[in-house]
């Protein structure tokens, strides 16, 4: 070999360990670097999670505030007083008499984060001012929830019957917040509530009353009063449960005797259907026949050693036996 070639294969041999050695820096600072890079997204990844986390967080906050600023009060007795003062408050602003509603307190029921308290409401009036006391207490700008609202005929053809349960939340522990004035949004004049109107004049609830059959020439027309059949008494069909106030802490039973168009009243210990009142139930259960609804009260009846039941606003021919497990307590341990 020449020193030409010589000078030649130490230049080519030189230039194969320069890329080599290129190559094998490259593959040692690379490495590191793409670790790096992974660490890298991966922390980025978890920032903006807990980014995301932090805005929830306190768009949460936020709403919690919110809520706390509509609450009755922070307090479970303040807050049932004060609930029951907006109800009666209500009834009487839409013309409702007071004492033919009943209010029950409904709970404290304990959820997650808050406790829950409210009113079982049960009154008559006209389908008008029923729906004007709806329409009040659903617009109501303090927290709250109509649950269970029941609507039907009433004593009088012309009243119609509600249930429901007012309900509102006490957040416990409840957020620090600066009170505000809260001021209903709308009123009866509102055209809000006129769109209801449509509801008043198809007047659903009312009653069917047959047609007056216009006498034949020359006939006389009953008199008025004049019993349709005399001598045949009332059956059970002809009395219903209109009421199961409390009045000064003793329940009372209103009886609507449909016949004569009057209203008798008893107490525990009277004679009632056949039986004996021994207590007035205020459980909510399932009603007889129709299970998906609710019902808040009913009068109890011994006959014998057996217990029967009447729900409110039923007549004495839907009376029904109540088996062991429907007693209430008080007086499954006299049973027992």
């Amino acid at each position: 070999m020449n020193p030409r070639e010589k000078i030649l294969a130490i230049a080519v041999g030189g230039i194969v360990v320069v890329f080599a050695g290129g190559f094998g820096l490259k593959a040692l600072w690379t490495k590191p670097l793409k670790e790096i890079d992974k660490k890298t997204a991966v922390l980025r990844e978890k920032l903006d999670k807990l980014k995301a986390e932090r805005r929830t967080y306190f768009e949460a906050e936020d709403l919690v505030k919110r809520y706390t600023q509509r609450m009755f009060a922070d307090e479970v007795d303040q807050a049932s007083a004060k609930s029951g003062e907006l109800l009666t408050k209500t009834i009487l602003q839409c013309g409702l008499p007071e004492m033919d509603f009943t209010r029950l307190p409904a709970g404290p029921r304990r959820i997650s984060g808050a406790i829950e308290i409210g009113w079982s409401v049960q009154g008559e009036g006209k389908l008008r001012q029923i729906l004007d006391l709806l329409f009040l207490l659903q617009e109501t700008p303090y927290l709250h929830r109509i649950d269970n609202l029941v609507l039907s005929p009433g004593e009088s053809p012309t009243d119609v019957h509600a249930g429901f349960r007012f309900l509102t939340l006490v957040l416990a522990p409840a957020p620090v917040v600066d009170l505000i004035e809260l001021k209903p949004k709308y009123t009866l004049e509102s055209s809000e509530r006129l769109i209801l109107d449509g509801i008043v004049k198809r007047d659903l609830l009312r009653p069917y009353i047959k047609r007056m059959l216009v006498p034949a020439p020359g006939t006389r027309p009953a008199q008025p009063g004049t019993p349709v059949s005399p001598g045949i008494a009332p059956g059970p069909e002809s009395f219903k449960i209109v009421s199961l106030s409390e009045w000064m802490g003793q329940p009372e039973v209103h009886v609507r005797d449909l016949t004569n168009q009057r209203t008798m009243q008893y107490r525990i210990g009277d004679s009632l259907a056949g039986g004996v009142i021994v207590l007035v139930d205020y459980r909510p259960m399932p009603t007889p026949g129709n299970e998906g609804l609710q019902s808040f009260s009913r009068v109890i009846l011994r006959i014998g050693s057996e217990y029967f039941a009447i729900e409110r606003g039923k007549t004495f021919a839907d009376k029904y036996k109540l088996a062991a497990a429907q007693l209430p307590e008080q007086l499954a341990k006299v049973v027992k």
